[in-house]
C-alpha cells in the first residue's frame, strides 16, 4: 500500500492506482514478466578440467549451477526453493574440482554492518537468519554445513576451510564433520585469510584501526609473525607460487594534519614484496602523488595477481584510465609494463591456470559506441603481444574466467534484448555460446524489447555526457519523458542488460516504462566510471558541491528540446545515489521535473555521516580556520536536497527499506517531514526488514510496480489520471 501524505490527502491502495493506470495504455508485457529473467552471478572455474559454476537467481530463488565442457549443459547443484532473500556468494572449488564451497546469507554489498551485526531478514522470518558456509558435491547431493561464518578460503589439500567469524580467523573441515576452531588469537581484528601454496601457513590482515599488518600464522606452537610491520595500512596479501614471498599493498596510516573537508586528496599506495621466512620486505612499485595515481575504485580494485616467470600484475589509473600493468622480477627493480593501452577501462580480471595470460573485460571495441558496452579480451602477462578480442559486436560481456584445462573462457553476457546468461568461447577465439538458455521464461518479452539509442549532450560547463535513450516506435507525437539516474555513483549504464542485478532490474523497468509510452533517458553523470579519471573524479562532486547535478539538469534540458517530448510532462527516478539526484532535481528544478520517484536516496550529507566530509575531525586540525569550517558546512548543506526544500513543488514518491545498510533510513524519514511542512505532495512506500539492494524478488516487483504506476498517474494523460 502506498501512503499519500501532504495537503491532508488520505490513504490510497496501490492496487487502485495500478487499475487506473492499466486503463490508460495497454502494454505488450507486464512488469512481472520482464522481471522474471534469471540473473547469473559469482561465476567460477574449477582448477582442473572444464567445469564452471555460477549462481542463478530465478524469481528470487537462488541456486548454484554447474556445467562441464565441451557441451556445457547446465545442471542444478543445490535445491533451494524459496524467495527468502538469502544470498549465495563466495563460490570456490576444491583443488580436485569435486566440491564447491559457498556462503549462504548476509549482505555483501553493505557499507556498514547492522546494529548487533544481525544478518538480513527480508522475509520477516521469526527464526533469526545466519550467514553460513556450506560445501556441496558438484555431482549433486545435499549441502553440508561447514560452519557459521563468511569469506571461506579452501586449503590447498582441499580438506579444510579458513574463514572469518566475529572478525577472527577460524578453520573447519570442509565436510563439517567437526566443529570449527578459532585458528589463533591476535590483537586487533583479523580478516582476509590466504593459505600458503603448501597449506602449512595462513597469511592474514591484522587490522589495528589506524594501521594494519600482514600476519603469518603457522601453528599454535609458534608465534604469529608480521611482515615488515610499520605505521602503514597493509592489505591484499598474495603468496608467490613457490610460497617463499608475499605480495601486498601498502597505504599510509590514518592520521596527520587534517586538511580542508572540501579538499579532494590523493590516495597514494605501493606494492611490497616480503620474505615469508625472514619477514623483511622491499617496495616493488610506488604510485605517484597526483590524484590520478590514487587507488582505483573500480570492480576488483587493484586486481593483484602473481603470474608466471616471477611477474606481478596490477591495475592502476595512472594514465587516466584503469589499465593493467606487469612487473617482472619485482624484487630486482623491474620496470612496469602497460598491458592494455588505450582510452578505455579494464574492469573484471582473471588469470589463466598457467599464469601466462590475463583475461579481462573492457569498454572498448571496433564499434564507436563500445564505450557503453563491455567485451572480453586476453593479453600475455609479459606484454609480448597486443591484447586480443575474444568477443565483439552489440553484446555486453563481463566476469571472464579460464577453465582449468586452459581451453575455454567462460563469462557472463547479455544483449539489449536477451537478459544475462553464462557464456563460453574458446581461448583461441571462435563463436561465443550462451548456456542455460532454457532457463529463460517462455513469457519473457525479449522480442518486445527495444535497443536503447546512444546519445550525448553537454552540461552547462561543457562536459560531454553520455546517455541511453529508450523510445518505442509507436506512440503519440509528443510523449511524457523520464530521466533515470543510476546509483553508486561509480557505475555506468549500458546499451543493454546490465551486469549488476540491481541495474539489470532498472534496465527492465526502463524498457517497461518505454513500452508504456514514456521516452526514457538514462544519464551517465560524472562520478561514474567508463569515461576516464577526470569524469570519474570531478572537482566539487557529491557533498563537495554536487557538480554532477549539472549533467542531470542537462539531460532534462535535452529532453525539453526534443520535438517528440511534452516539456511539461518530464519526470525523474532513481535509487540510492540516483535517489539523491532525483531529490536534488525535484528541489532545485520543479520547473523542469514535474514528478519523481526517489528510492532510498541520500538527502542530507551531514546526517549520512559515513559519506560526508568529516567536519568534526577538522576542528582539531592545525591550519583549519573557522572560516574553512563554515565554508565546508555551507557547501555540504547546499549540496544536500534538504537545502532545496524551499523551492520543491513537484510531487514525489519516497521508497525505502528500513534495514538499509548503505543509506540510513532516517534520510527518508527526515526528508518527508520537511516536505510535509512545506506542503509538498508526498507519497511513501516503506519495505520492512529488506535491505538496500532488495533481497526479495517480490520486493523488486512491488517497488517497480509502485514507481511505474506513480509516474504514469502523475505524467500520463488519460481517464482518471492526476496531472501535476
Amino acid at each position: 500500500m502506498i501512503i499519500i501524505r501532504g495537503m491532508k490527502k488520505v490513504l490510497l491502495a496501490l492496487v487502485a492506482a495500478t487499475a487506473v493506470v492499466a486503463a490508460q495504455t495497454p502494454a505488450s508485457f507486464t512488469l512481472e514478466q520482464i522481471l522474471s529473467y534469471p540473473f547469473p552471478d559469482n561465476l567460477v572455474a574449477s582448477p582442473v578440467g572444464s567445469t564452471i559454476a555460477w549462481t542463478f537467481v530465478e524469481r528470487g530463488v537462488r541456486n548454484i549451477y554447474a556445467a562441464s565442457g565441451p557441451e556445457f549443459n547446465a545442471r542444478r547443484v543445490t535445491s533451494y526453493t524459496a524467495d527468502d532473500g538469502q544470498e549465495l556468494t563466495s563460490l570456490a572449488f576444491t583443488p580436485d574440482g569435486k566440491t564447491i564451497v559457498y556462503v549462504r546469507g548476509g549482505d555483501h554489498g553493505s557499507n556498514w554492518p547492522a546494529e548487533g551485526n544481525l544478518m538480513p531478514d527480508p522475509a520477516s522470518s521469526p527464526i533469526q537468519p545466519k550467514v553460513q558456509i556450506f560445501s556441496v558435491a558438484v555431482a549433486g547431493g545435499a549441502p553440508k554445513l561447514v560452519a557459521d561464518g563468511d569469506e571461506p578460503v579452501v586449503s590447498p589439500s582441499g580438506d579444510r576451510v579458513a574463514f572469518v567469524k566475529d572478525r577472527r580467523i577460524w578453520v573447519a573441515p570442509i565436510d563439517g564433520s567437526k566443529p570449527a576452531e578459532q585458528a589463533f588469537f591476535a590483537r586487533g581484528t583479523s580478516e582476509s585469510p590466504v593459505w600458503s601454496p603448501d597449506g602449512k601457513k595462513l597469511a592474514f590482515v591484522s587490522n589495528r584501526d589506524d594501521h594494519s599488518f600482514i600476519g603469518i600464522f603457522t601453528s599454535a606452537e609458534e608465534p604469529i609473525r608480521y611482515v615488515a610491520p610499520s605505521t602503514s595500512r597493509d592489505s591484499d596479501a598474495l603468496w608467490s607460487p613457490d610460497g617463499r614471498s608475499i605480495l601486498f599493498m601498502r597505504q599510509p596510516g590514518r592520521g596527520g594534519v587534517p586538511k580542508s573537508p572540501l579538499a579532494q586528496l590523493p590516495s597514494p599506495w605501493s606494492l611490497w614484496v616480503g620474505n615469508a621466512d625472514a619477514l623483511g620486505a622491499k617496495q616493488a612499485w610506488k604510485s605517484g602523488t597526483a590524484s590520478v595515481d590514487s587507488i582505483p575504485r573500480t570492480a576488483g580494485g587493484i586486481n593483484l595477481h602473481w603470474a608466471a616467470d616471477d611477474t606481478i600484475v596490477y591495475l592502476s589509473y595512472q594514465d587516466g584510465w584503469p589499465h593493467l600493468y606487469s612487473i617482472q622480477h619485482p624484487l630486482q627493480g623491474g620496470t612496469p609494463k602497460l598491458l592494455t593501452p588505450g582510452a578505455f577501462m579494464v574492469e573484471y580480471v582473471s588469470l589463466s591456470p598457467d599464469r601466462r595470460q590475463i583475461v579481462y573485460n573492457a569498454n572498448t571495441g571496433a564499434d564507436a559506441h563500445d564505450n557503453d558496452r563491455r567485451h572480453i579480451y586476453k593479453v600475455a602477462v609479459d606484454g609480448s603481444s597486443a591484447p586480443v578480442a575474444l568477443t565483439s559486436g552489440q553484446g555486453i560481456e563481463w566476469s571472464p574466467v579460464v577453465t582449468g584445462n586452459g581451453q575455454t573462457v567462460a563469462f557472463l553476457g547479455s544483449t539489449a534484448q536477451r537478459s544475462p546468461l553464462p557464456m563460453t568461447v574458446a581461448i583461441n577465439g571462435g563463436t561465443p555460446m550462451a548456456l542455460a538458455s532454457d532457463h529463460l521464461p517462455k513469457d519473457l518479452p525479449s522480442s518486445a524489447l527495444i535497443t536503447p539509442e546512444p546519445v550525448t549532450f553537454r552540461a552547462a560547463d561543457g562536459v560531454e555526457v553520455h546517455g541511453q535513450l529508450f523510445k518505442t516506435a509507436n506512440g503519440s507525437a509528443r510523449r511524457p519523458a523520464l530521466i533515470y539516474v543510476h546509483g553508486g555513483p561509480p557505475r555506468q549504464m549500458l546499451l543493454g542488460w546490465h551486469y549488476m542485478n540491481y541495474y539489470a532490474n532498472d534496465y527492465a523497468a526502463n524498457q517497461y516504462l518505454a513500452s508504456r509510452g514514456f521516452i526514457v533517458l538514462s544519464v551517465n553523470y560524472r562520478l561514474g566510471i567508463g569515461y576516464g579519471y577526470a569524469f570519474h573524479n570531478p572537482e566539487h562532486g557529491g557533498a563537495r558541491g554536487a557538480a554532477e547535478y549539472q549533467d542531470v539538469i542537462a539531460g532534462g534540458r535535452f529532453l525539453q528540446a526534443r520535438s517528440d517530448v511534452d516539456a511539461k510532462r518530464i519526470g525523474i527516478w532513481g535509487g540510492s545515489y540516483g535517489g539523491y539526484l532525483t531529490a536534488l532535481a525535484l528541489g532545485r528544478n520543479s520547473d523542469v521535473f514535474a514528478a519523481g520517484v526517489d528510492i532510498h536516496g541520500v538527502h542530507n550529507w551531514d546526517r549520512q555521516g559515513r559519506s560526508a566530509p568529516n567536519l568534526s575531525a577538522a576542528l582539531a586540525g592545525d591550519g583549519i580556520t573557522e572560516a574553512d569550517l563554515r565554508e565546508a558546512a555551507r557547501v555540504t548543506y547546499e549540496s544536500s536536497p534538504v537545502s532545496s526544500v524551499k523551492t520543491w513543488r513537484s510531487p514525489v514518491l519516497l521508497i525505502h527499506a528500513d534495514d538499509d545498510r548503505n543509506v540510513e533510513f532516517h534520510q527518508t524519514v527526515d526528508l518527508e517531514q520537511r516536505l510535509l511542512e512545506k506542503g509538498v505532495n508526498v507519497e511513501e512506500l516503506v519495505i520492512p526488514d529488506d535491505i538496500h539492494d532488495f533481497l526479495l524478488w517480490r520486493t523488486w516487483v512491488k517497488v517497480t510496480t509502485a514507481g511505474g504506476a506513480y509516474l504514469e498517474r502523475m505524467l500520463m494523460k488519460g481517464p482518471g489520471a492526476t496531472q501535476p
